[in-house]
């Protein structure tokens, strides 16, 4: 090993630890030494934490204008988006798992300098972009259930996403659990909204199977959807979770914990996808027959309690704090470990969360409409989206990168596609921006 390999091993992030007792069951685990439900919750932690990231407020806000406005007609939009966020989110976790570095890490290895520079600072403007739409959905929502001003509620978020950040410092497990209870939390809410809801599920059903954009404003939601469910963040967090959680000693468990990643993918990915279904269906079946002007986090709130009642009311803003709360610490740890792949140095915890809080109170300061700042923000997202997504397929197609485990004819296609159509969105929406008529969509 020359000088230059054996300083980027030393100098390499290292992720957090996990609890003994995790790291014990793991071991057990893959040595055959537990069955059953008993062999999978040992892994059962970087999806569930990714996973928060496609139920944050950028979603809430996205399902919230495309249920009141078109009702079914965009569940497609959802249910493609979640399968794009499994299929990828699988792929992340496989690259770590295999090469043992996170994505940031290998594009610093791998690129050219000024392409590393250039993806870490389109990474960077992505997790602020991110970041506006967890802490101001966390804070709108905490400002509604306590009634105190957006701003205080803006820094109750900040301290609180601090102090659970400071409860995790030295190992990884709490966060797993914290971020796991939140979207338990999360998914409880929209199942109590949906037994209060009227919905028509015959209507629904294909919608969820049948492509439709019923007009220009629609696609604009449809990439927003998609902006806000596959996250850049996450592709990167995955990987950085996944690349030394359990000690591989052959390749037999290196099989094994393959298989057992690719289980909490789907599982974690399904719920968070079911929630999205829920928004969408909970706007629709509330807003869309008598209120399709429904556009932001405040007025669904207050057309919610007069329409399903105050508690399906507060239930809705229960679900919104718990999503904020939650993905604001993930995005603060994954814009940390993003940086430190990157460039190879990490800033102090506190001063990333106080710099990526900036852009917020720019927002609220200005007295720019906070809902529609979100949506904004998951266009921005979905355009900074193809750029690691290519990385990731590259990478993982690579001989060289993954040996004989990267990916076959048919995952490759199918990424390959999933890429294909997320580029294809951005550019006919910067076409649609810059006034150019889409064939087939009505203005």
């Amino acid at each position: 090993m020359d000088n230059r390999v054996r300083d980027e091993e030393v100098n390499r992030p290292v992720a957090q630890p996990l609890t003994d007792s995790t790291t014990v069951a793991i071991r057990e685990a893959l040595e055959g030494r537990r069955h059953g439900l008993a062999l999978l919750m040992p892994f059962a932690g970087p999806a569930i934490v990714v996973s928060v990231a496609y139920v944050d407020p950028g979603n809430f806000a996205t399902n919230i204008q495309a249920g009141a406005r078109y009702g079914y007609a965009l569940l497609w939009v959802v249910v493609v988006a979640n399968l794009i966020a499994m299929l990828f989110q699988a792929l992340s976790a496989r690259l770590g798992i295999v090469t043992e570095r996170n994505l940031a890490e290998l594009c610093r290895e791998h690129f050219p300098r000024p392409i590393v520079l250039m993806l870490w600072v389109i990474s960077e403007v992505a997790a602020m972009a991110t970041d506006l739409a967890e802490f101001v959905g966390g804070a709108v929502g905490l400002s509604l259930l306590l009634h105190v001003p957006l701003l205080v509620g803006m820094v109750i978020v900040g301290i609180a996403t601090y102090g659970f950040l400071l409860f995790q410092r030295n190992r990884f497990r709490p966060l797993e659990h914290m971020v796991g209870a939140m979207v338990g939390v999360i998914g409880l809410c929209y199942l109590v909204e949906l037994f209060v809801t009227p919905i028509q599920w015959s209507a629904a059903f294909p919608h969820m199977v049948v492509p439709q954009l019923p007009d220009s404003a629609a696609l604009t939601i449809a990439v927003g959807i998609i902006g806000a469910t596959v996250m850049p963040h996450a592709l990167f967090l995955h990987s950085g979770l996944t690349e030394s959680r359990a000690p591989i000693r052959n390749e037999s468990e290196r099989v094994k914990l393959l298989r057992y990643s690719n289980i909490e993918v789907t599982i974690a990915l399904a719920v968070a996808g079911l929630i999205n279904i829920a928004m969408v269906l909970t706007a629709a079946g509330a807003f869309h027959a008598g209120h399709p002007e429904v556009a932001e986090i405040q007025s669904a709130y207050h057309t919610l309690a007069p329409v399903l009642g105050k508690a399906a009311a507060g239930v809705f803003l229960v679900s919104l704090v718990a999503s904020g709360l939650s993905s604001s610490v993930v995005g603060t740890a994954a814009g940390q470990m993003i940086m430190q792949g990157f460039v190879g140095f990490s800033i102090p915890v506190w001063l990333r969360r106080a710099v990526t809080m900036i852009p917020s109170f720019v927002v609220v300061g200005l007295g720019i409409n906070a809902t529609q700042a979100l949506v904004v923000s998951q266009v921005v997202l979905s355009f900074a989206l193809p750029f690691p997504v290519v990385a990731l397929v590259w990478f993982t197609c690579r001989q060289k990168i993954m040996g004989r485990y990267r990916n076959g004819p048919v995952i490759a296609g199918l990424t390959i596609l999933a890429a294909l159509l997320v580029v294809t969105l951005n550019v006919v929406l910067l076409l649609q921006i810059c006034g150019v008529a889409i064939p087939g969509l009505k203005s």
